[in-house]
């Protein structure tokens, strides 16, 4: 079976922004547009088509991110001509912050966005964090500035917001035809044309001259999109201080390689509620962003060597896919999304996962239309899929040949930094509530179980409220489990202040064989590594631990050293000060020693962990706590107010912007003084205020708080 869409005319992206920005909305445009639905699902009445959980539905938000494939013939192609018809392969993804892993595993495996800002607010607390995981990615971007008919709407203030939070490298490609109630549509700058979007639902797109009082702000803004261009084409750049005219087909193909290499972000606009502006944007997909052939080639390491390699984008390649999401189907089970980076696979066949070292039979293979499927019987290299019948996959599993394998690298989330108590209402959800969590903490990454050692009870961790809230409603909806639960609390970590040493020994002795494990072990607090710096081979590290080997002459022998790390990270799982996690430590082992009888992996493990513990107390330890970045909109009147409500909190407040007629504080507050702020908070500003929090940092607790949580612990 042959592939039957070329490589070259396949877009793989996702659609990014705040929450309520409008991306949803978007997402519906584009099916509608594209001939997969025949109505527009509208957020506010529930009947989306990738808002499809219940609990989208009711709270009017995306949740978990939602594929899509469909088909586009660009608006400036006869549509009889469908050999232009480019596939897009689409995730709309979760815009609030406690979903932000749906984020970061999508851009992961796309090779394009869209970022969708509020054309009110701008760039909001959640457009940045998205942006800095593109960037991590350095995955191309288009921008839409979307809601130009709301009332307060302003392109100027939104493109200027992206200017100064995002990136200098945006560029506008498009100005709007009147604003609020009287939005008409767009001027492109490149074609000089005023676009306008008619029919019942704006699918008839329609090309005019430019009103004749925006001309001279057109020429303008042509001018300064022009000079970013041929920055990036020295022939170009020639032409243009001649004063010679430069072509349009020029033009896009200088803006396609610089927008490919993340040098210039496009800015578009217009109005998804009101049909105006989405088709255009479309087009854009397919002029600026790449197809999977023309992204760089995917890395990973050979699990036999060790070594770097790489796949291209490639049928003829050796099959790789990495595993970005698991779901489970109330009809099928559990889908692992994936995408193909190399080779091909089909249905029934068997393949390797190169991260377990476990081979599988692929049951069945559907590609996505969100709640939806299609069987296929085989996907090729650059597209997105669902697997059936994977039992051992998991979220960032590498999926590969066997004979040629490959581990591509990890996708890396945040940790949790809030938790909840957990118990079942009776004996009958008692069992079936551990397998109902595992299967959402498997489902997602940042959601994790633990089991308090002291209390023997149930502890739920995630990113947020809203998260934890979603998923004890959905262990009651979809695994029928019961449960009740009590405050959430933060999740303090703990970590070191200096350096310091300590021996650990673990010696019994019970008749025949005794125990014996002696180690010396120095700790640091962690320090970054220095740009491209190698990790030297006796060096193991992660982002919160690295453990040194630095015994010479087999002191202790070598198949203990592994036993001795364990033990240290053991002894981290509870530390000195309140019994919190320890992070952030440069663990190296010193000196030791061994019996030729006696010595044993467990011995070693009890005496790192021992050594750990000891040297945690002498190395001045100290408590951290997360910090959030908080931002509050507010009528002027109330600011004095709110500022001051949040200097009460700790706060560090970091700037005041203007919005319309409300202003923005924007602020650093750490988490335990946010519980419960939105009733202080309305109470406070008669209902007209609201904010929005995400994760920052984790910084030291001041000593007086320290003490405080300290006593609270006893």
């Amino acid at each position: 079976m042959n592939r039957d869409y070329p490589l070259e005319k396949v877009r793989n992206f996702g659609i990014i922004a705040h929450i309520d920005a409008g991306k949803t909305t978007v997402s519906e445009r584009i099916l509608f547009y594209t001939g997969m639905t025949h109505k527009i699902g509208e957020v506010h009445e529930g009947d989306t088509v990738t808002d499809w959980m219940e609990q989208e539905r009711e709270r009017g938000i995306t949740i978990t991110a939602a594929a899509i494939t469909c088909f586009w013939n660009p608006t400036y192609m006869p549509k009889e001509d469908t050999s232009k018809k480019v596939r897009f392969n689409i995730i709309d993804t979760p815009g609030h912050i406690d979903f932000t892993a749906e984020v970061k595993r999508s851009l992961r495996v796309l090779d394009g966005a869209i970022v969708v800002f509020d054309g009110v607010a701008g760039v909001e607390p959640q457009s940045e964090t998205n942006w800095r995981y593109a960037e991590e990615g350095k995955v191309p971007r288009l921008c839409f500035v979307n809601k130009m008919d709301r009332m307060g709407a302003s392109f100027e203030f939104s493109y200027k917001s992206i200017l100064e939070r995002l990136s200098k490298s945006a560029v506008r490609m498009q100005i709007p035809i009147g604003l609020e109630e009287n939005h008409q549509g767009v001027v492109d700058l490149l074609k000089m044309k005023a676009y306008y979007f008619e029919g019942q639902m704006g699918e008839k797109v329609l090309e005019k001259e430019i009103p004749a009082e925006l001309v001279a702000e057109a020429k303008k803004y042509r001018a300064e999109l022009i000079e970013k261009i041929v920055e990036h084409d020295d022939a170009l750049m020639h032409q243009f201080f001649e004063g010679k005219e430069i072509s349009l087909a020029d033009l896009k193909k200088t803006l396609r390689r610089a927008v490919i290499a993340a040098k210039i972000f496009p800015v578009f606009t217009g109005s998804a509620l009101k049909n105006k502006g989405v088709q255009l944007v479309l087009d854009a997909v397919v002029d600026y962003l790449p197809s999977p052939i023309e992204v760089p080639p995917v890395r990973g390491l050979d699990p036999r060597t060790g070594e770097t390699i790489s796949r291209q984008s490639s049928d003829e390649e050796p099959f790789s896919a990495l595993v970005f999401k698991l779901q489970t189907d109330p009809f099928v089970g559990q889908l692992n999304f994936f995408r193909v980076y190399s080779g091909s696979v089909e249905t029934g066949s068997y393949i390797y996962n190169s991260t377990n070292g476990k081979k599988e039979r692929l049951g069945r293979i559907v590609r996505l239309q969100a709640d939806k499927r299609e069987e296929v019987e085989k996907v090729f290299a650059g597209e997105i899929a669902a697997a059936v019948g994977l039992k051992e996959a998991k979220t960032s599993s590498t999926l590969c040949d066997e004979d040629q394998p490959i581990i591509l690298d990890p996708i890396k989330f945040a940790d949790p930094v809030i938790s909840m108590r957990i118990e079942p209402k009776t004996k009958a959800d008692q069992e079936k509530m551990g397998t109902a969590l595992k299967r959402l903490s498997d489902e997602d990454p940042t959601f994790k179980i633990k089991s308090d050692p002291e209390t023997g009870e149930t502890v739920i961790w995630g990113m947020g409220e809203l998260q934890l809230e979603i998923m004890v409603d959905r262990m009651k909806r979809e695994f029928g489990v019961v449960a009740s639960t009590g405050k959430p609390q933060v999740a303090y970590k703990e970590t070191i202040t200096t350096e310091a040493e300590a021996e650990g020994k673990y010696i019994r002795q019970t008749g025949g064989h005794g125990q014996y494990g002696h180690v010396r072990i120095t700790i640091r607090p962690l320090k970054p590594i220095a740009g491209g710096k190698k990790i030297p081979k006796n060096v193991k590290r992660d982002d919160e631990f690295e453990f040194i080997n630095s015994i010479k002459g087999g002191v202790i022998p070598l198949e203990f050293i592994p036993a001795v790390e364990k033990g240290v990270r053991e002894g981290m799982d509870r530390g000195v000060v309140a019994g919190f996690r320890l992070v952030n430590i440069s663990c190296e082992l010193t000196f030791g020693s061994y019996h030729d009888v006696d010595s044993s992996e467990i011995a070693y493990k009890i005496a790192a962990s021992q050594a750990l513990q000891d040297a945690a107390r002498r190395a001045k330890p100290v408590l951290l706590e997360p910090i959030m970045k908080v931002e509050v909109v507010t009528p002027e009147k109330f600011m004095g107010d709110v500022t001051g409500h949040l200097g009460s909190k700790r706060a560090q407040i970091e700037g005041l912007d203007e919005r319309g007629m409300s202003k923005v504080i924007r602020a650093k507050v750490p988490l335990s003084e946010m519980f419960g702020y939105i009733t202080t908070l309305r109470s406070m500003t008669e209902g007209r205020a609201s904010y929005t929090m995400e994760f920052d940092k984790y910084e030291i607790v001041p000593g007086n708080v320290a003490q405080e949580i300290i006593e609270s612990r006893k």
